[in-house]
């Protein structure tokens, strides 16, 4: 099993981080876009990132690679068991990703001068949304979940996004800061991740 993902990408960060929650033993090849592998253009007819081969089996979604990895390898488990609770859970990673990341990737993508009102607007759309990241030890869970695992690197960025809360967003610090501690979240950080401008936790029991 190889991932193909670039250094300091959110949505390659979000599958490394299941990979080590479930200590799957996986080859990581980190990508220069300038100049893709060859063999990764010839699996992948889009030639995006991050893309996770499995012998004869080659996705590239983040969403369906961390669905998968979750099948896959049960143990422990990252999905609610019942379909309810799972179908509740694909569609807050749904509204994570178009929410919330597609801001990011505006953001990423703007120029200097257009960065300021799409920063305006995660940041506000966060602040928002504070008291569902404290209702539950998790997010709207009790137990850790593949929707604590695709928010986790959106919060990391926060600070190299040139984001920062009022203070009367301690849930979401507090929040951070249970995901952050995590010996899987810690494993899944690449060199260039660790040298992001750190977003600033409260403590991590709320």
């Amino acid at each position: 099993m190889t991932l193909f993902c670039l250094p300091a990408c959110a949505y390659g960060h979000q599958i490394r981080i299941v990979l080590h929650e479930k200590a799957i033993d996986v080859g990581m090849e980190y990508v220069d876009p300038a100049q893709p592998p060859e063999d990764l253009i010839e699996l992948n007819p889009y030639g995006s990132l991050p893309t996770l081969v499995d012998r004869d089996l080659v996705l590239y979604d983040a969403r369906i690679i961390m669905e998968y990895l979750d099948e896959r390898f049960p143990h422990p488990p990252l999905h609610p068991t019942d379909p309810v609770g799972r179908a509740r859970a694909r569609m807050m990673v749904l509204r994570i990703e178009r929410d919330w990341y597609a801001l990011l990737d505006r953001i990423e993508a703007a120029d200097e001068k257009g960065v300021a009102p799409i920063r305006k607007l995660l940041r506000e759309s966060l602040i928002a949304a504070s008291p569902a990241f404290g209702a539950k030890p998790f997010f709207l869970s009790e137990e850790y979940s593949l929707v604590d695992c695709a928010l986790a690197p959106l919060l990391w960025r926060l600070g190299a996004l040139g984001i920062e809360l009022p203070n009367a967003c301690g849930t979401i610090r507090r929040y951070a800061g249970r995901l952050f501690a995590r010996e899987a979240f810690q494993a899944s950080l690449t060199d260039r991740e660790r040298e992001l401008p750190a977003f600033a936790t409260e403590a991590l029991l709320a």
